[in-house]
């Protein structure tokens, strides 16, 4: 295959992925914000801050629902915004039309324009909905990515991309928690937090997995190990993570050779594997998830290096 085709495929996934994890990350804002004193603890910050955004929003200045509605969903000038993830996927899309399958292009080609239609007042009135259509897109590419395409190289380079990204957001949003928490560590285990951190399940669809494993008892150490250590959860970055092992493992066979990312990979699943239930917390919810970002990217970079994307 050549690089050129692998690297489309590969970003086209991510970009994907990446509006979907956006569209949560709003909807994750909109259930932390609707909290009382939300207003004074700032907590749309938090959700800009999980997307690297914070420094679009001066200290000092309170970040609204507008601000982030605006950068996270419409801003052309955002690369991360979900209306340029959805433009960008497609154009990576139509650079490897010949691997994908009809219903993929359809999921990816339908109403691709609809949010170029939306102003700020509108997106935010009708944003449940909006946020709605953008899951629906994904999961509708993502179904169909899984009923008809080849199992080949392309199929494993599209998996790699949309692990890597879906890693990296569950990792944030585990991070938005953490600054939500910053300035008040008072309230550990209160009424509110423990609604924040239901807020972090519902974010991720994990509501009623985490139910089905640990039964009506919800607490933050329960919560972060089954995000980031259950190996069934799809969102898990335990998950995630031998995801990427399998993937990369084929993509080692099929080139018939290893690069630094499968290194990599083997030294963060090795890693996750080591830690015990509830060291989380012991090490530092802040400094396990700043580790893993770290780790990701430096995987994404070794992933391109080793398979030559421009």
């Amino acid at each position: 295959m050549l690089s050129r085709t692998a690297e489309n495929l590969f970003w086209m996934a991510r970009y994907m992925e990446r509006a979907e994890s956006t569209a949560r990350l709003l909807t994750m804002g909109q259930r932390m914000a609707i909290l009382p004193g939300a207003h004074h603890r700032d907590e749309w910050r938090s959700v800009a801050r999980a997307t690297g955004a914070d420094h679009r929003f001066p200290e000092g200045k309170t970040v609204t629902e507008s601000d982030v509605v605006s950068w996270l969903m419409l801003d052309l000038d955002n690369p991360s915004s979900i209306r340029s993830c959805l433009l960008k996927a497609r154009a990576n899309a139509k650079s490897a039309r010949t691997m994908l399958t009809q219903d993929m292009w359809e999921a990816l080609n339908e109403g691709w324009r609809k949010l170029d239609s939306y102003d700020l007042a509108e997106a935010r009135q009708q944003l449940p909905a909006l946020i709605d259509w953008v899951k629906t897109r994904v999961m509708t590419f993502r179904g169909a990515a899984d009923s008809g395409q080849l199992r080949n190289e392309g199929h494993d380079f599209l998996r790699t991309g949309a692990a890597l990204e879906r890693a990296q957001m569950t990792l944030r949003l585990l991070d938005v928690k953490y600054y939500v928490l910053l300035p008040e560590t008072e309230v550990v285990g209160g009424n509110r937090d423990h609604y924040q951190w239901t807020s972090v399940l519902y974010a991720l669809s994990g509501a009623r997995a985490y139910h089905h494993v640990y039964g009506g008892t919800y607490t933050p150490w329960q919560i972060t190990d089954f995000l980031m250590l259950n190996t069934l959860f799809p969102r898990s970055v335990a998950f995630c993570y031998g995801q990427l092992s399998y993937r990369l493992g084929r993509l080692a066979g099929w080139h018939d050779a290893r690069g630094a990312c499968h290194d990599t990979i083997e030294q963060m699943v090795t890693e996750q594997e080591s830690l015990d239930s509830g060291e989380i917390f012991r090490r530092g919810l802040h400094e396990t998830v700043q580790h893993g970002l770290k780790m990701t990217n430096q995987l994404g970079f070794e992933i391109a290096q080793t398979y030559h994307f421009g």
